[in-house]
């Protein structure tokens, strides 16, 4: 029986061509934007699930209770040590730190001067709590012995190309000189985790004196349970705080955050080492888009196969009179649907596997093919195969098989009023489920280009940053600034900690003569950072240009922000002392306007450049050059380095292209969204297309009728072609209110932000008419030209 059916649904589909290859394309589309979907959710869903006890092992996070409250990836260094020694479920901790508070490290192997982008000082358990493989040499106990340090596999051939790395002398930033003691295996791509060097963080000051108050170190622990009561553990955290802290000094609380979560679920958070976060309103985001796209290919199955009803009406009607029962039809009309949606699922996986390298660009992964050959896919496709059938034929197979015989002969039956209904209301929802897609990518462009174009207070073009981490001392740093202000393209040189952007250290500042503080950038800086940056000073002077050794006095530049928080005018604070951890010497010298030094999905903080050179490191040398930078000007800039600094690798970036870095997550999302709106337009359109043919194919005698009797061209296209436009009206009522809800909940995600006008509404209703009309124009024009004779010499 089966077997006949197969047949019988082969000899529909060959018969019906134009009906058949828009529902197998159609639905092809829309498969193979779920898989490419589901492969990039299940990736994302798949960070640190190859570790063994992932289920055991916790970040500690660190929220602040100032004004202002945010929730930091780092701790104290002091926590660490006391995880294992206050809490009885903790089996191990660890602490781990990024090169120069995160930062790059220079390397000097041999010869050669490298970069390394992922140079950590750890605890040894970090590398036991996560049983990183050691492949040669000695493993985590290496680090217990100072000037250590162990490579990753890639790392060691980069370094060392085939030569054996063990026992091969490193030098790091010009400073430390340690000794290759093992070889790691390399950390899978899909692991928060991700070293390719490592030393003993014993070696660190933080480490043999620990404190409460510098948060730079993010620390692991490991708990002797997979199911802990994290209550109780996290009950002992603030014990552990009131223990160490006096009560008036506890400016911040503790919690635990599940290694599973971290990669999803840390895009709030700020202050990590770890790098490539994901996001779960991202993932929630694609999930809706997968479904939707989904249903507007199903939608149109169903929508063809209402508008083909009449003709499958008598079908059901001469089949059982025949005989059959609605069992029978059921079963037949559900194998007609799942040989279509096979062959189409068939046809979407050679799409998705040409589409791949496109989205991962778009996505900056590396989705590999043979991830859609693995049994998590497989079982996917199978419960798509059988979704997709059971809601695509669920008309056909569960409406048409209930007629009579009687009922289904019957010409005027009210059963094609009923199809025209459900037609109707399937155009409905695929336009309603479309408009909402355009705009969605019409906001996140509108809210991208105001980003892009929104007065930062500062700026960020011509600047560049070139870091002296590997510089060795003040006079070196001193004789590069000389030597860069006498190059023709440059207009201003300053050495700082950094710069917008930039992690520079957090401190706290408190309200004059008040335990009340908040969080505050404090930026180690010289006199010219104002030029440089373009900051608009307020009120009182650019930080003094001359220090004297042993001079205790601290002259701060506070922004506005910071100002208002202690309560006053910019004029009224210059000369105020301030608390800012900076020493107890700190004045206020100057006041600048308030600049976006972070990304602006967070509202402007308090910021302080400083002189105090003993709380600060000057990491880096900002540039401002007069022109567009060229190759040649950048050659000069290294050939300039490299002269002053001959062992340090020229290692520079520019702050505007580190500013554009800031909404990668954004302009991805917008990319995403831009290739499935065009598809699910697509989808929607191929729907559209095959639903006018059948429109004209049905008024075939009335349009020649009409010609007979003199009606345009224009006529009979306006005749075919309103009703669709009707229905695209009404889907504008139901999509404009659901669009609006939904983006005006993602806009809330930045601190500063479009209004969604109406304008954006007026495009996307725009552009779904026009699309509309020409889809259904083609047809409708196609019929109206015909030859009446043809249509009516039946008659």
């Amino acid at each position: 029986m089966i077997k006949n059916y197969i047949k019988i649904a082969w000899r529909s589909l060959k018969t019906n061509r134009l009906f058949s290859a828009v529902n197998i394309f159609g639905l092809a589309l829309g498969l193979a934007t779920t898989l490419l979907l589901f492969v990039f959710i299940l990736h994302e869903r798949s960070y640190d699930s190859m570790y063994a006890n992932k289920d055991r092992i916790y970040r500690v996070l660190l929220h602040t209770t100032e004004e202002g409250i945010e929730t930091w990836a780092q701790v104290p260094s002091a926590l660490g040590p006391e995880l294992t020694e206050q809490i009885p479920s903790a089996v191990k901790s660890g602490r781990l730190l990024k090169n120069d508070y995160g930062g790059n490290a220079f390397i000097k192997a041999g010869d050669n001067i490298l970069v390394e982008h992922k140079l950590f000082w750890i605890d040894p358990s970090i590398l036991d709590m996560f049983d990183i493989k050691t492949l040669s040499g000695i493993g985590a106990e290496a680090l217990n012995t100072p000037n250590s340090i162990l490579l990753s596999k890639s790392t060691a051939k980069r370094y060392f190309g085939t030569e054996n790395p063990l026992g091969k002398t490193l030098t790091v930033d010009n400073r430390n000189t340690f000794e290759v003691k093992g070889i790691f295996e390399d950390f899978p791509e899909n692991s928060s985790l991700n070293f390719n060097a490592v030393v003993p963080f014993m070696m660190r000051n933080e480490a043999k004196n620990p404190s409460w108050g510098n948060a730079s170190f993010e620390t692991f622990v490991m708990l002797n349970s997979d199911t802990p009561n994290l209550n109780d553990v996290e009950k002992k955290l603030q014990h552990i705080i009131d223990v160490n802290i006096e009560k008036e000094n506890q400016w911040y609380t503790f919690s635990l955050q599940p290694l599973q979560r971290i990669h999803l679920y840390s895009s709030a958070y700020t202050d990590s080492y770890l790098e490539n976060y994901g996001d779960i309103s991202q993932i929630k985001n694609l999930t809706i888009l997968g479904v939707i796209i989904l249903i507007i290919a199903c939608i149109n199955y169903m929508n063809l196969i209402t508008a083909r009803s009449q003709k499958k009406a008598k079908d059901v009607g001469v089949n059982k009179t025949l005989g059959a029962s609605t069992k029978q039809l059921i079963l037949r009309f559900y194998v007609e649907t799942g040989l279509i949606t096979a062959i189409a699922m068939l046809l979407g996986g050679f799409l998705t596997l040409l589409i791949l390298p496109t989205f991962n660009t778009i996505v900056g992964r590396e989705l590999d093919v043979s991830s859609l050959f693995s049994l998590e896919i497989i079982v996917f496709l199978f419960i798509i195969w059988l979704i997709t059938t059971l809601i695509s034929g669920s008309y056909p197979a569960l409406y048409l098989s209930r007629f009579s015989p009687k009922e289904a002969l019957k010409p005027s039956s009210n059963k094609g009023i009923m199809a025209s209904f459900i037609r109707k209301g399937l155009v409905v929802v695929q336009f309603s489920a479309s408009v909402v897609l355009i705009v969605a990518v019409l906001v996140v462009r509108e809210q991208l280009e105001f980003i892009q174009n929104k007065k930062l207070g500062f700026n960020p073009e011509h600047v560049m940053a070139i870091s002296t981490t590997a510089v060795p001392d003040f006079a070196t740093k001193n004789a590069l600034v000389d030597a860069f202000k006498k190059l023709p393209n440059v207009s201003l040189v300053s050495k700082a900690q950094g710069y917008p952007t930039a992690s520079v250290s957090l401190n706290s500042l408190y309200k004059p003569n008040s335990d009340v503080g908040m969080s505050v950038n404090t930026n180690l800086a010289e006199r010219n950072i104002v030029d440089i940056l373009q900051l608009k000073l307020l009120a009182g002077q650019r930080l003094p240009r001359y220090k004297q050794d042993g001079d205790s006095l601290v002259e701060v530049l506070i922004n506005k922000t910071a100002v208002d928080f202690l309560g006053y005018t910019p004029e009224e604070a210059i000369g105020k002392k301030v608390e800012t951890n900076l020493g107890n010497n700190s004045y206020i010298y100057g006041v600048v306007d308030d600049f976006n030094f972070e990304s602006l999905h967070k509202p402007i903080g308090a910021y302080v450049f400083h002189n105090a050179t003993n709380r600060g490191n000057y990491n880096f040398l900002l540039v401002r050059f007069k022109n567009e930078i060229l190759t040649k000007t950048v050659s000069e800039f290294e050939s300039t380095f490299k002269s002053i600094v001959p062992n340090s690798a020229f290692q520079y970036s520019f702050v505007d292209k580190n500013l554009e870095h800031l909404y990668q997550k954004e302009k991805q999302m917008a990319n995403v969204s831009l290739l499935f709106s065009i598809l699910a337009i697509i989808v929607a359109c191929l729907g559209l297309f095959a639903l006018a043919a059948y429109m004209a194919e049905q008024r075939k005698k009335e349009i020649g009728v009409r010609k007979v009797f003199g009606a345009s061209v224009p006529k009979i296209v306006q005749l075919l072609s309103v009703d669709f436009m009707k229905l695209i009206l009404i889907s504008f009522a139901i999509s404009f209110p659901i669009a609006l809800y939904l983006m005006n909940n993602w806009l809330q995600d930045f601190a500063y932000h479009i209004n969604i006008s109406w304008n954006v509404f007026l495009i996307a209703g725009g552009l779904a008419l026009i699309v509309t009309f020409f889809t259904v124009s083609y047809q409708a024009i196609k019929a109206a030209i015909a030859n009446p004779i043809k249509s009516l010499r039946t008659e």
